[in-house]
């Protein structure tokens, strides 16, 4: 095997992505393969060509140097990769004759490509420009970017001396349609209590582990599942000890996703922990829709649950709706939007529908709109926010995405969230607690990220709190 195929040995996954927005069947990848990379290195350069059905394009890319043997193989990994990407997405584009609106940007930030256009001292015209030329990106698309690059600078900058913390809440009162989340319906309650018991348990030992790293907390966000869904006492006790292990955050965030789970009481405990922002979701404010995805509550419990926010002074509350749910067309979403308006968040996210494999829709099989029908309710979105004073300041995309859209956030200004931001341009460790959590170490000189994974069986986690702790001590303190 040469060095360019060892490469692209990982590759296919990407690839499927790229053949799937392009509408070809899984079928393709079948024996006998339709599109295989032919690759080779000569004079410092790497090649790579694809051919079918009476077309054939190459395209060759200069093969990167260090002296550092590590980081030259990290680069020279990343530009093959690169490489067979775009070269199949041009195939693939003369084939069809479709233009996608990321071009042949498959990951999940494209904000990534921005930010380091804007590292090398490049304009916000030149990169866009660079992003439109290299990636075939939409020009509508490049500038959001370039929008929420500026957005972002002006954020508190990250870095090694800082740590995010995430605490996982892995129930909620029902399971919604298009969830592929490692939660469960709370059910009858018996998992509450020893489930507890073991996150407190790690949460000290984590508190532990951010003192001996000696890096500063930077944003805490209790997330799930459906932390709200907790009964009163689990709930006042996990804001509780969430503040007392993890004092003076800049950012401190709580799910609170479900409107029929809050009540006046939870809302005075999140107040009275300090804690400044909270996400009220009603996902679509059309009750039919939210029958269908199986959310349980109506579009009034949304109203009333934004109502008794403001009456308890919560001075931040984000609102999620998804664009692209069944059974709805361009109307329904105005109609969410226009609830929206008159309910006022401080920040929205516009999700694009994504039907993981592991989600019950999947299986189920539901009639969704099409991507161009989809793709006007994302611009519906985007000019709805930007009516209500908002600005986009963070985005990411998905596999199984309709129409190869985007998930965006917006926010007033001095509202963007810190960690949502962290998460998704990977700019900040993570100590992540609770079963599912995903903690990181960031390694930005060498593009390299190291991960600690909790397990996300809820009574695998009961059992194994200790071996979780142990991974995350390894991962921030060296120790084995």
């Amino acid at each position: 095997m040469t060095e360019i195929e060892s490469y692209l040995e990982t590759i296919e996954p990407e690839l499927r992505v790229l053949t799937r927005i392009f509408g070809f069947p899984e079928s393709v990848w079948d024996e006998p393969r339709k599109f295989i990379p032919l690759s080779e290195e000569k004079e410092g350069q790497f090649t790579i060509a694809f051919a079918a059905d009476g077309h054939r394009v190459e395209r060759s890319t200069q093969a990167p140097e260090d002296a550092d043997e590590r980081i030259r193989t990290l680069h020279r990994r990343r530009a093959a990769r690169r490489l067979c990407k775009q070269t199949l997405y041009d195939l693939l584009k003369e084939m069809t004759g479709i233009q996608p609106p990321w071009g042949s940007l498959t990951g999940v930030r494209p904000t990534h490509l921005m930010l380091e256009a804007l590292e090398e001292g490049l304009t916000p015209e030149a990169a866009i420009g660079r992003l439109t030329a290299d990636f075939d990106v939409a020009p509508d698309r490049a500038a959001l970017l370039a929008e929420i690059a500026a957005e972002q600078r002006k954020l508190p900058k990250p870095g090694d001396e800082w740590m995010d913390v995430y605490i996982g809440i892995p129930f909620c009162t029902t399971r919604c349609a298009y969830c592929s989340f490692s939660s469960g319906e709370i059910g009858d309650g018996s998992l509450i209590e020893p489930y507890m018991a073991s996150l407190t348990r790690e949460m000290r030992a984590c508190a532990e582990i951010l003192k001996d790293s000696g890096r500063k907390l930077r944003a805490l966000y209790v997330g799930g599942g459906t932390p709200t869904a907790l009964p009163q006492g689990a709930f006042e006790q996990l804001m509780e000890e969430t503040v007392r292990c993890f004092p003076g955050a800049m950012e401190y965030t709580v799910e609170a996703g479900r409107p029929d789970t809050l009540t006046r009481e939870k809302l005075r405990a999140i107040r009275n922990a300090g804690i400044g922002r909270i996400s009220i979701n009603p996902q679509t404010m059309n009750d039919r829709t939210l029958e269908i995805i199986g959310r349980a509550h109506t579009a009034q419990q949304v109203r009333e649950a934004y109502a008794l926010a403001r009456e308890e002074a919560i001075p931040h509350i984000n609102m999620d709706v998804i664009a692209g749910l069944p059974g709805e067309n361009e109307a329904d979403f105005a109609h969410t939007m226009e609830e929206a308006r008159k309910l006022r968040p401080e920040s929205l996210t516009v999700h694009t529908l994504a039907i993981k494999r592991s989600s019950r829709m999947s299986l189920e099989n539901h009639p969704l709109p099409d991507g161009n029908m989809t793709a006007c309710m994302v611009e519906t979105g985007r000019e709805t926010a930007r009516a209500m004073g908002m600005a986009p300041y963070y985005l990411y995309k998905q596999k199984y995405m309709a129409g190869n859209l985007e998930n965006t956030g917006y926010a007033l200004p001095g509202h963007a969230c810190l960690y949502n931001v962290d998460i998704m341009e990977e700019t900040s460790h993570i100590l992540a607690m609770g079963a599912g959590g995903i903690s990181k170490r960031i390694f930005p000189e060498e593009g390299h990220i190291e991960r600690a994974p909790n397990v996300s069986n809820i009574h695998d986690y009961l059992t194994r709190t200790e071996e979780m702790i142990k991974r995350k001590r390894e991962l921030f303190l060296n120790e084995n």
